[in-house]
């Protein structure tokens, strides 16, 4: 130990000058790029929209750039004897000429055709340091870890960091001519025009709900609310099915994915264990009760059958995770991971908003505070990786307190703010299941009228649409397969299917 600090004070300072580097930086580039911009200030428009004073390496260029470009965006003139007033007092400007270092940056200026290409240089070498930081900050977690953290906090944190770092030049480009936005609109009305069934959005696999919503959109939240045993994790699990079984994509040749049909699933199960949630989906398409699946109580063909459906299951490109406890930060960064790894992703589930967990700040605030967080978060989450997401929700015991139990928009739970970030609001309502609990005594005339009612609506689930941003409220009827968890489309009497080629 000794020895080792001896060397480290007898050591040579132009050799240890030797092993020092500097963070990646250009100061040329720096000065050529203000330069252009006091001689003509137009220059700024064109590198204002990606590039921030932060990213300038040398402190003194940031402060110049940002009194420029305020000045600019004002609509008064940027140059050295403007700029001067700011820099008078300025030290460090000082040590390297004051204000004639401003009227130096002019003289030696480039041409404003060359402005945004310095400024892309100087924007690409600020990312560079920005990697830099995240690997120091990586190492010096790492060593001195916090109690209240463990490694895989640290590498969903490092992933997010990155993450942002990816998609920075990919969101918030700020404007951009109607006339894209217009492009973007018509490509979508084509894609839906050649789909089938004529969708905008992703198909849900139901064709009365596809009519009512017009599939699932990009970048919504989709709020699936409903009191317990109403079937909102089953009616969940069939639309993930639904639109992991209809993926299908094709590789463009500039190396991009296009997603013809269906889309890659994420399902954060807060509640149930993979075990459980698979088991529901195998019970689902073998048309074989989950309860008998469980205890074994199955034939040899139906046993051949769970084998066949959950080989075709394997192949399906759903993705569950089971952790329980999660935060709206960290399902934000395992979907954008997913998407990376996937290169595209097409629908989100949450299951449910309230088991998310939100910052400890607003935790410690209120529970209402968090709520909103999480669904302000999820809306957040659903524009920045453009894919639908559907959250599920419970609601309050008031429902159970009225005559008409069908649920409203009030009667969501915890936070007014669930309703205002959603885009679609739907709620599952089985009249059978509160029916079945009002049975009268048998053999009487109450008893002949329940049986009526009841015969209307055994196996029928209404889910209801409170809001929608892009269409129609209105009411869905499905038919559900309470031993099978499965919602399907609901064969009204007196339809005649169309065997025709």
């Amino acid at each position: 130990m000794e020895s080792t600090l001896k060397l480290h004070l007898n050591a040579d300072d132009d050799d240890a000058g030797e092993d020092y580097r500097l963070a990646p930086h250009n100061l040329d580039a720096e000065q050529a790029l203000l330069g252009a911009i006091l001689v003509n200030n137009e220059a700024c428009d064109r590198v204002s929209n990606f590039l921030l004073p932060e990213h300038f390496y040398e402190g003194v260029h940031a402060r110049i750039y940002e009194a420029a470009a305020t000045r600019i965006r004002a609509g008064q003139l940027a140059s050295p004897v403007t700029l001067k007033t700011y820099f008078e007092q300025d030290d460090t400007l000082q040590e390297i000429g004051g204000a004639a270092y401003l009227a130096r940056l002019a003289a030696s200026a480039t041409t404003i055709i060359n402005a945004e290409d310095y400024g892309r240089t100087i924007h690409e070498l600020a990312q560079r340091r920005a990697l830099i930081n995240i690997g120091t900050d990586i190492v010096n977690s790492s060593f001195d870890t916090p109690v209240d953290k463990s490694s895989r906090n640290l590498v969903e944190e490092a992933e997010q960091k990155l993450y942002e770092i990816a998609e920075s030049e990919k969101y918030g480009q700020g404007f951009q001519p109607f006339g894209t936005a217009l492009t973007e609109a018509i490509d979508m009305a084509a894609a839906a025009y050649q789909r089938d069934g004529g969708l905008s959005g992703i198909s849900t696999g139901l064709k009365d709900l596809d009519e009512k919503l017009g599939g699932l959109q990009s970048s919504d939240l989709i709020i699936l609310a409903g009191r317990p045993a109403m079937g909102k994790t089953s009616l969940a699990t069939n639309l993930a099915y639904n639109v992991a079984a209809a993926y299908q994509a094709e590789h463009n040749p500039d190396g991009t994915m296009k997603v013809k049909n269906g889309g890659i699933v994420a399902f954060f199960s807060l509640e149930m264990s993979g075990e459980q949630l698979a088991t529901r989906i195998i019970s689902e398409q073998a048309e074989i009760s989950s309860e008998r699946i469980r205890r074994g109580k199955i034939t040899p063909d139906e046993f051949d059958r769970l084998v066949e459906v959950s080989q075709r299951l394997a192949a399906m490109p759903l993705y569950i995770d089971a952790t329980g406890g999660l935060t709206i930060a960290q399902v934000a960064a395992r979907a954008r991971r997913l998407k990376r790894q996937r290169g595209t992703l097409g629908l989100i589930v949450v299951d449910y908003l309230q088991l998310l967990a939100g910052s400890a700040r607003r935790a410690s605030e209120s529970r209402v505070q968090e709520v909103t967080e999480i669904t302000t978060g999820l809306k957040a989450l659903a524009k920045e990786l453009n894919v639908p997401i559907i959250a599920l929700s419970q609601l309050s015991r008031q429902v159970e307190n009225r005559e008409d139990k069908r649920p409203q928009l009030a009667d969501l739970r915890e936070s007014g703010s669930i309703e205002q970030d959603a885009d679609v609001v739907m709620f599952i309502y089985r009249e059978e299941y509160y029916l079945g609990r009002e049975e009268p005594k048998p053999n009487s005339e109450e008893h002949l009228q329940w049986q009526e009612k009841m015969d209307r609506v055994v196996g029928v689930a209404d889910v209801i649409i409170g809001k929608q941003r892009h269409g129609p409220t209105g009411t869905v009827s499905l038919h559900f397969d309470a031993n099978l968890t499965k919602f399907t489309n609901l064969v009204r009497p007196g339809y005649e299917p169309d065997f025709r080629d």
